[in-house]
């Protein structure tokens, strides 16, 4: 087990450095926020409105879930353990630098989901059951009127399977148990069992009974969890201003709990914020695109809007209230203290 746990380190390192997946998906983002003109800066008011208030397109024919729901089941797939552990990673690691970080991949990965899901819609079909299937493993293959297009597609298939695996339900899995275990002493394997049920119950029934789950439980989870956040900033309200001066002043500068001299702190600080804020609102990784296709709607356009708040809320609403909490709290330098 050693031998395959440092293998996989030694891969995880390679794929989150600062050479191949954290410049590919940041600059892919960078290029289509220049394409569009900045669309998520133009259009956020009208897509927030489209998306939480109206929720769904009048006139909209085909598709099996709301707009919402659409929204609602991409941004369960994001809030979570990402917003919390990885935040919490990412600041001990880099610093309350990291926190600017994730910002700056928020922004920008806004629009790579509006394109994604505006993929997704576009050349979405429908299967046998007569419901919408859609996503990066059918937009490359129609998209792409070539081999390489459906070598693509295959690509994006097998490896979006077993990340749903690692980083899309063993990490989250392990981060509960184990929590659960450590602070009500359950079992491990009581809270896995648990996860498992409840998780067979709302996938087997499809698409739409995960719509209408999400459509329920996501708005709840977000509001109980920004109150939290609130409560805790109100009684450390005194220490906010200085909190937000370290986390612009060590985005370029750079103090971490782990020390470190400026220049490499400073790398981590990008490297670890913008890692694990791709990691927290998956903008440029297809999976929303999936869930966006399903989407009742009367354009691409509108849904690509409407999925576009997913990383707005995500990274910029859920993941700032986590990163202000840990600096605020001091909680960020616990593990310094720790070794003193």
């Amino acid at each position: 087990m050693d031998v395959v746990n440092d293998f996989l380190v030694e891969v995880a390192g390679v794929v989150w450095g600062p050479f191949l997946l954290i410049p590919l998906l940041l600059g892919t983002g960078l290029l289509l926020t220049i394409r569009l003109r900045g669309v998520q800066f133009r259009k956020l008011g009208p897509a927030l409105k489209l998306g939480l208030i109206t929720r769904n397109d009048p006139g909209a024919a085909e598709g099996d879930i709301s707009q919402y729901q659409a929204l609602t089941t991409a941004l369960a797939a994001t809030v979570g353990v990402g917003n919390i552990a990885g935040v919490a990673t990412a600041i001990y690691l880099g610093g309350p630098g990291a926190l600017f970080w994730m910002w700056v991949t928020g922004l920008v990965g806004m629009a790579s989901k509006y394109s994604e899901a505006f993929l997704g819609v576009k050349y979405r079909k429908t299967d046998a059951k007569g419901e919408m299937s859609g996503g990066p493993q059918y937009y490359l293959a129609r998209a792409i009127p070539n081999r390489f297009g459906l070598v693509l597609s295959l690509v994006f298939a097998v490896f979006a399977v077993l990340a749903s695996f690692g980083i899309g339900n063993m990490t989250q899995a392990n981060t509960v148990a184990t929590q659960m275990d450590g602070t009500f002493g359950v079992p491990t394997w009581v809270s896995g069992a648990v996860m498992t049920v409840l998780a067979a119950a709302v996938l087997l029934g499809g698409i739409k009974s995960i719509g209408r789950v999400t459509a329920g439980f996501v708005p709840a989870m977000i509001i109980l969890y920004v109150g939290a956040g609130i409560l805790v900033l109100a009684v450390n309200v005194g220490e906010i201003p200085a909190a937000l001066g370290l986390v612009f002043s060590d985005a370029f500068t750079g103090t971490a709990a782990t020390g470190g001299f400026i220049g490499s702190v400073f790398m981590a600080a990008m490297r670890y914020g913008v890692a694990r804020g791709i990691f927290s609102n998956e903008s440029g990784m297809g999976s929303a695109a999936i869930a966006a296709a399903a989407a009742r709607t009367t354009h691409p356009v509108r849904q690509g809007l409407v999925s576009m708040t997913q990383t707005f809320i995500d990274t910029i609403i859920v993941v700032t209230f986590t990163g202000m909490v840990i600096i605020t709290t001091g909680a960020w330098k616990s593990g310094e203290e720790a070794r003193r």
